[in-house]
């Protein structure tokens, strides 16, 4: 059965309460040895849950699993430190630029913050005239396919002028025709219908 250290559950609360104690105040230094309180608490309460010591947890043919320890505090402890390394790093880095901007590392009170807090917590609703929006959909009355009919009857407009103006042109149009006719751009029907007109 495991046996758990007293001492080490007391320093580990104290280290706890120390370094929420520092977090809460406005000085960058400070703040930076609460997070680094606070990191080495957290490895500290997982070495004393992780259970009793035992060998390495690295499989041998032949050997009892229970005389292995818990790999996974370990694994967690690793994590821990590595993060709370980084954030050390980030603190250090704000303070020093702080120092250099401003010569002090105090963190200064937000006005935004401010206004946000002297706010009541509830604001009453002004009823106001909504304006009316216009929808930019169609109608349901107007025919969505009117623009595509519109397009294609002015194209037969301009084939009719265009072949007028080919008729009065003479052998020029016939010669076109006959070109489209070989193209294939026309059919042979039309082009006959065409030239038998007065």
């Amino acid at each position: 059965m495991m046996s758990i250290d007293l001492a080490l559950l007391v320093a580990m609360g104290v280290m706890y309460a120390g370094g929420i104690y520092m977090l809460l105040e406005r000085t960058l230094t400070r703040i930076l040895f609460g997070i680094m309180l606070i990191t080495n608490a957290t490895i500290m309460l997982l070495l004393i849950t992780g259970g009793r010591s035992g060998d390495a947890p690295i499989r041998i043919e032949g050997k009892d699993p229970t005389t292995y320890s818990d790999p996974l505090p370990q694994a967690l402890m690793l994590t821990a430190i590595v993060i709370g390394f980084a954030v050390t790093a980030f603190l250090v880095a704000m303070i020093y630029r702080s120092w250099l901007l401003s010569r002090e590392d105090v963190v200064a009170v937000d006005p935004e913050d401010v206004k946000v807090a002297s706010q009541e917590a509830f604001d009453a609703e002004e009823d106001s005239e909504l304006e009316e929006e216009t929808s930019e959909f169609l109608d349901d009355s107007c025919d969505p396919n009117a623009d595509y009919e519109h397009t294609s009857e002015d194209r037969k407009a301009v084939r009719e002028v265009s072949a007028r103006r080919g008729h009065r042109a003479g052998r020029s149009r016939d010669t076109s025709a006959d070109h489209a006719v070989t193209d294939g751009t026309l059919p042979a029907g039309t082009v006959r219908e065409e030239r038998e007109r007065p």
